[in-house]
């Protein structure tokens, strides 16, 4: 295999291609749009589909209703395009289909901006569409990353019959670097019983997310929490980095992460005994994981591009063991190295206190008045 020169966004296309996909359905929005740019080309030159829909609740309708008949599909928007789909990928996860979704995020809340966040940990992870269902989601921290993490997604959604999302912002779909892609594999339409794909030779499957009787109701949550116990024992993944003798353990995942990594290395050579934990998988959380860290470390330092929403998943893992500090940057801004190292030698010179609310102590930093 060789290492190309990739775009982000143009190489998740293409490994989403090359893991067999049958069908896109988008609309454009940045800091995505060259996904669906290049699928508008590639797609339909190797006899697949490809469809722009006229709005996002369309698009993921689309793909609801393909992937009905087992296709492999998927779609990609960015964080106000996703607002408007989890209505239909909550109907997706209620009628219990595989979909792979690309979330290329972007500044917020409201329109925003089309600089990268990670704004849309809540909605991904935690929120979005109503009802008890959970979605797999895997957070590249590079564009290699995010190509291998594709098939990936696609395999574990057809897995588990599960919504997979592939989250990164739109630092790493925008940037360029050498990749090594996977092979061409051959479009393959997996034999799936519940399929909808004529009714010539047998009854009619009808596949759906209403159940008007509460008991009925009730049986597909129970399904879909047993389905999630199995993905939660058998999909987490994460990274670590010098966290063999380390006193001090910075979180990050994704773009936030890797700028963390840059700092890391920076602070160990000045003597400073620190180290990284990056989640790849965000939803299931690797909670058995970060709290085995608090065991073996002083303190943390949660790294985030928003405003601690995944801050939120390490004070539930760490249950107050240890002390937590929180930094963060908003509406798009990415955080220098240089501005976590800073961080890093706070807390070396000083350990945080377990009183108050991380994210609250930031905050007064944040705005305290420069002097």
């Amino acid at each position: 295999m060789t290492r190309e020169l990739w775009k982000g966004n143009e190489a998740i296309a293409e490994a989403a291609i090359r893991a067999g996909l049958e069908g896109y359905f988008g609309y454009p929005i940045t800091p995505q749009t060259e996904t669906l740019e290049w699928m508008s080309r590639r797609m339909p030159e190797l006899g697949r589909i490809f469809l722009q829909a006229e709005s996002e609740p369309a698009a993921i309708n689309m793909v609801y209703g393909a992937a009905c008949t087992g296709a492999r599909v998927m779609t990609s928007s960015s964080s106000p395009g996703i607002s408007l789909m989890m209505e239909g990928l909550s109907y997706i996860a209620g009628t219990e289909v595989p979909v792979v979704l690309v979330d290329v995020m972007r500044g917020g809340p409201g329109l925003g901006n089309i600089a990268p966040s990670q704004g849309d940990y809540n909605q991904i992870c935690h929120g979005g569409g109503h009802g008890d269902y959970h979605p797999i989601v895997l957070a590249p921290a590079s564009v290699q990353e995010a190509v291998d993490l594709v098939p990936l997604a696609f395999d574990l959604a057809e897995k588990y019959l599960n919504i997979a999302c592939v989250l990164l912002d739109g630092s790493i779909g925008q940037m360029m670097e050498p990749v090594e892609l996977p092979e061409m594999r051959p479009v393959v339409r997996k034999e799936y019983a519940w399929a909808t794909t004529g009714a010539k030779d047998r009854s009619r499957h009808v596949l759906t997310s209403i159940y008007l009787e509460v008991g009925l109701e009730e049986e597909v949550n129970l399904r879909l929490l047993k389905r999630w116990e199995a993905i939660k024992a058998n999909e987490v993944r994460f990274k670590e980095y010098y966290l063999d003798d380390a006193e001090i353990a910075v979180i990050g995942f994704g773009t936030a992460g890797r700028v963390a990594l840059s700092a890391v290395r920076a602070a160990r050579a000045q003597g400073i005994k620190v180290g990284l934990f990056r989640p790849i998988s965000v939803s299931p959380y690797p909670y058995q994981q970060v709290a085995a860290l608090a065991e073996r470390v002083k303190s943390l330092l949660v790294v985030e591009m928003n405003t601690g929403q995944m801050l939120e998943d390490v004070r539930l893992a760490v249950s107050r063991r240890i002390p937590i500090e929180f930094y963060g940057r908003l509406g798009g801004v990415v955080p220098f190295p240089d501005e976590i190292l800073g961080e890093i030698q706070r807390i070396a010179k000083q350990p945080p206190s377990l009183e108050g609310h991380p994210a609250q102590r930031w905050l007064e930093r944040m705005t305290a008045p420069q002097r």
